[in-house]
């Protein structure tokens, strides 16, 4: 029996059954989750591990989802129980949400195990989750090339410690503009970058939403503008997709160079803006790499100086 081939990329996060409400819609019981919206944007790209956990009330459909984008699912579990479920409301400029409920359920005991075809593997992203099991992954991962992590206020605010040790291994932390002025105590996100770079990343990601985000390195600074879109119908996920974009397309690039985080980047934000286009995963979906492509060199040719 030939030995499995290891995924290239592993996402550890979280999967949810969502509710959202936005000023035009609402759409109940639908696909969410960071481990959801990173894996199917990364798998544009490669061959992409999910880590995350389900209840027994996990819908086939959804599952069916997964395989559809070729997702390797051995290190989905799955417990009695229900799945995580969270309900939100978006106002009328499609940035600003409210949560109205979190129902952590089978999610509130997740322990992530890597299996032994995801333990070589050279790139990961650990999503928004606790920085504990952030740091439970990267103890059995044996020698990634490169890992990225997410964050938010809650771990800031409840998990300090730990989410320090974090962004002490790994090589790229991503985080939105509030959070990175949260946690340094830095008003300007440069300044603010100085000190996450200090921690130990090789890399910050500052996201700011439909404007786009901004790397900071030893380097210097490089600017990636959101793809203007005319209509957004439900923007839930769209950081997940460009990280899981960006490390998709890091990971096929054979490389780890300032040129190819970058390029990573205007892949993450191509795909970001798919993404936004419909509910849940419904616009990856129907996506293909060619549609990728044009809106990239379109994207590319918007930023070009005449």
């Amino acid at each position: 029996m030939s030995k499995k081939k290891p995924a290239d990329v592993v996402v550890v996060g979280s999967i949810g059954i969502d509710t959202i409400k936005t000023p035009w819609e609402k759409r109940e019981s639908i696909l969410g989750g960071s481990a959801s919206f990173a894996c199917a944007a990364a798998s544009f790209f490669a061959k992409v591990g999910m880590v995350g956990v389900v209840g027994s009330d996990f819908p086939a459909d959804y599952r069916a989802l997964y395989k559809k984008f070729g997702l390797d699912l051995e290190g989905l579990q799955t417990m009695e129980g229900e799945t995580f479920r969270w309900t939100g409301v978006y106002e009328k400029n499609m940035d600003n949400r409210r949560t109205i409920c979190t129902e952590l359920n089978v999610f509130a005991s997740f322990m992530p195990v890597l299996p032994p075809s995801y333990l070589d593997a050279e790139f990961i992203f650990l999503a928004n989750i606790s920085p504990s099991l952030q740091l439970h992954v990267l103890s059995q991962a044996k020698k990634p090339r490169f890992v990225m992590a997410d964050t938010m206020d809650l771990w800031i605010n409840t998990a300090r410690d730990d989410l320090l040790k974090v962004i002490g291994r790994v090589d790229l932390l991503t985080l939105n503009e509030s959070e990175a002025r949260h946690l340094t105590g830095k008003s300007s996100l440069v300044k603010a970058s100085r000190v996450l770079l200090e921690m130990g990343p090789r890399y910050v990601i500052i996201k700011k939403g439909e404007h786009g985000s901004i790397l900071f390195s030893h380097a210097g600074m490089f600017l990636m503008p959101a793809f203007p879109l005319e209509d957004v119908k439900d923007p839930t996920g769209a950081g997940d997709s460009f990280a899981g974009g960006f490390i998709g397309a890091l990971s096929a690039s054979g490389r780890i160079t300032e040129h190819a985080i970058r390029r990573a980047m205007l892949y993450g934000s191509v795909v970001a803006s798919f993404g936004v286009e419909d509910f849940s995963l419904d616009r990856l979906a129907t996506l293909s790499r060619k549609q990728i492509q044009q809106r990239a060199d379109l994207l590319r040719e918007m930023m070009r100086l005449r």
